[in-house]
Formats: C-alpha cells, sequence, structure tokens
C-alpha cells in the first residue's frame, strides 16, 4: 500500500511535468524521490517476506506484485528524464493523454491494493480494477500509435531529430503503461490462486 501511494506521487509529478509552463527538473527531482522511496520500500517487503513464517499469500506472488510496482516507478522516472534530457518545453496533445493515462492507472492500483487484503471477499473487485487497468494500457497503445503517426506525418515541419525525439518520449510513456499492465495481471493471478 505504501508502495502504491508512490506511483501515484510520481503519476501526479509526471503529470504536473506535462504543463508546459512548469520547467521540468522540478518534478523530474520529485519523480526520482518517489522512485528512491519506492526502492526502500521494496527492500523492507522483501525483508519482512524472508522473515515472515505465514504471508497472507504465496512469497513468489508478493515480490512479482512489488517487482511489477517497481517497473512501473522506474518507468516513469524514464520518461520524466527523457522528457528533460529533450528539453521538451511543450508535450504533444498525445503524450498528455498517455499521462493522464498513467495518472488514472497509478489510481486504479492505488485502489486495488489495499483490497488484497482480503482476496477472497474482494476477488471480483480487484478483477474489475485489473480489467480496467488492462483497458487503459490498450488506450495508451492506441493514443501513442496516432500519436506516432501525427508527429510521422508532420516531419517536414518539425524536422526528423524533433520525430526522433518524440518517438523516444512515446516509447517510454507506453512502457509506464505495459508496466501498470504487468501489475494487473500480477493480481489476477493472486486473485485467481487466493479467491
Amino acid at each position: 500500500e505504501s508502495h502504491s501511494a508512490t506511483l501515484v506521487g510520481a503519476a501526479d509529478a509526471l503529470t504536473q511535468l506535462a504543463d508546459d509552463s512548469t520547467p521540468t527538473h522540478v518534478f523530474l527531482a520529485s519523480i526520482q524521490k518517489y522512485e528512491h522511496d519506492a526502492d526502500d520500500i521494496i527492500r523492507e517487503v522483501l525483508i519482512a517476506v524472508r522473515k515472515t513464517f505465514l504471508t497472507p499469500f504465496d512469497r513468489g506472488s508478493i515480490t512479482g506484485l512489488i517487482g511489477a510496482m517497481v517497473d512501473s516507478i522506474d518507468e516513469m522516472l524514464s520518461a520524466a528524464r527523457a522528457i528533460d534530457l529533450y528539453e521538451l518545453h511543450a508535450l504533444r496533445p498525445e503524450m498528455k493523454e498517455i499521462i493522464a493515462l498513467i495518472q488514472e492507472a497509478a489510481n486504479v492500483t492505488a485502489e486495488a491494493i489495499p483490497l488484497l487484503r482480503n482476496v477472497s471477499r474482494n476477488g471480483a473487485k480487484l478483477h474489475e480494477l485489473t480489467e480496467r487497468l488492462v483497458r487503459l494500457e490498450g488506450d495508451a497503445d492506441d493514443v501513442h500509435a496516432a500519436g506516432l503517426k501525427r508527429a510521422f506525418q508532420e516531419v517536414e515541419q518539425i524536422g526528423s531529430l524533433q520525430f526522433a525525439v518524440a518517438r523516444e518520449v512515446f516509447k517510454h510513456l507506453e512502457r509506464v503503461t505495459d508496466a501498470f499492465e504487468d501489475v494487473a495481471n500480477h493480481i489476477d493471478g493472486i486473485v485467481v490462486d487466493h479467491a
């Protein structure tokens, strides 16, 4: 649950980073802080799992889920670093749309994680939330493809270097939503095994 809060915080910072009037380095530092907090949390979880005789569900499921959550925040940090590195002061509309989907995916994840405290009672709701995460990833794929196509169609106006930059940032943003889909798959696996 603590880790899901870092996902929401990092997604909030990524959303603010997408605001064209905001210096990127400010929110990059914020995302890095959340990522470091997430690293600390995963170490705590791994130690707790090792020391706990009876876990609420399989140790491998716990470590797999927390690993997928770490991948989500790591990919957010990679996306933010790319935006900062390439000094994108104005994100393309499709990039902002994917970031909004990332924000929603973080919030859905934060809603789902506490429900794992009672998997059998919350199984149906958990499946509903994971289905939503998978749909968000599919929506992000569609937006990614449309944004990349539009950037390619504008290559004569924006130049091939800016197209390459757009492609790189789109790739990083899309990987964030892929990581959230992995979170959904791990949660579904827990529900199937323990509900």
